[in-house]
């Protein structure tokens, strides 16, 4: 579990990492350098998801060694698939990383949403519904391995 106290706002006992997974930790379904080595220490406090439509169809292979569980989903209502994700686990206990409109409801209704704009862009209604928003995955992990650099940004 990692807890976060936002002051002014909340706190927040995070148990589950949820990811998108192209477009957040792979480019063109390749995993982004560095982004396995940050997933493992996560690992050790969080439950590990990464949710994906596997457009490319490697994720299996690239996230394979990982201290995480992989979640396809179909086609339609991707939104809606990925929301449902994180009710299942409950919704206040999830940190949500992503970059698609597809992840618009999950960074909304998790606890903590950080949107990612890397080299796939990141839609813009998926950026207004998270509550941080980074330039790169690496620089998203190491918030959450660093819970006082989320505090300090979300403070009241």
């Amino acid at each position: 579990m990692i807890k976060i106290d936002i002051p002014g706002i909340k706190k927040i006992n995070a148990e589950h990492l949820v990811l998108d997974y192209n477009g957040t930790v792979a480019v063109d379904g390749n995993l982004i350098s560095g982004a396995a080595d940050l997933l493992n220490q996560i690992s050790s406090e969080l439950e590990v998801h990464v949710i994906t439509a596997d457009t490319f169809g490697k994720a299996a292979a690239e996230l394979a060694g990982l201290k995480c569980t992989l979640d396809i989903i179909g086609t339609g209502d991707q939104q809606k698939q990925k929301s449902g994700f994180i009710a299942s686990l409950g919704s206040e206990k999830v940190i949500a990383i992503g970059n698609g409109f597809n992840d618009l409801l999950m960074l909304k209704d998790s606890a903590l949403g950080i949107a990612v704009i890397q080299k796939e862009g990141a839609s813009a209604k998926a950026v207004a519904a998270a509550d941080i928003v980074v330039t790169s995955i690496i620089d998203a992990l190491e918030l959450i391995l660093n819970p006082l650099r989320i505090a300090a940004t979300l403070r009241g």
